[in-house]
């Protein structure tokens, strides 16, 4: 692994840890029913509390045999330029809703998503941790994710 992986590995951990600690904080403070755009507008509150740097609904274009395509892919929050976090207020997570991420993730080529279900009465049942490289090995968070670093 190169320095420059390393650095990205680094910095989705860090970043996740702290975008999943406001999801966390936002249900705890208005828990399940809303709209996904009042978690939206409350998440994002809440990560400009914390320090970080977002953009709300970045328009991703979809490249089609050279040419690009304005097929209006919005990314509910992209962190860091780090993280895509994909909001949704559902009764469950579905497989639809995990390749929804990992399509957003090859066509922005950042390295890892959050699918965050802010429908869940305990919110870590609603979140999963997705990555198309080496970065994250399992999409289910673990229960008790450790706070010193990435897992090896």
């Amino acid at each position: 692994m190169d320095l420059d992986e390393r650095e990205n590995r680094r910095v989705a951990w860090d970043c996740s840890r702290v975008v999943i600690g406001a999801c966390i904080e936002v249900h705890r403070r208005l828990g399940p029913g809303l709209l996904e755009s009042a978690y939206e507008e409350s998440l994002a509150y809440e990560l400009s509390l914390q320090g970080l740097r977002f953009e709300r609904q970045r328009v991703v274009p979809l490249e089609y045999k050279g040419v690009k395509l304005e097929c209006a892919y919005r990314l509910d929050l992209v962190v860091q330029d780090a993280i895509v976090v994909e909001i949704k207020c559902v009764e469950r997570l579905l497989p639809i809703h995990h390749a929804q991420l990992l399509t957003y993730l090859r066509l922005t080529s950042l390295p890892a998503g959050l699918l965050v279900n802010f429908h869940e009465t305990v919110l870590k049942n609603g979140l999963r941790r997705l990555s198309i490289s080496k970065f994250f090995p399992s999409p289910r968070l673990p229960v008790n994710f450790s706070p010193t670093g990435p897992p090896r």
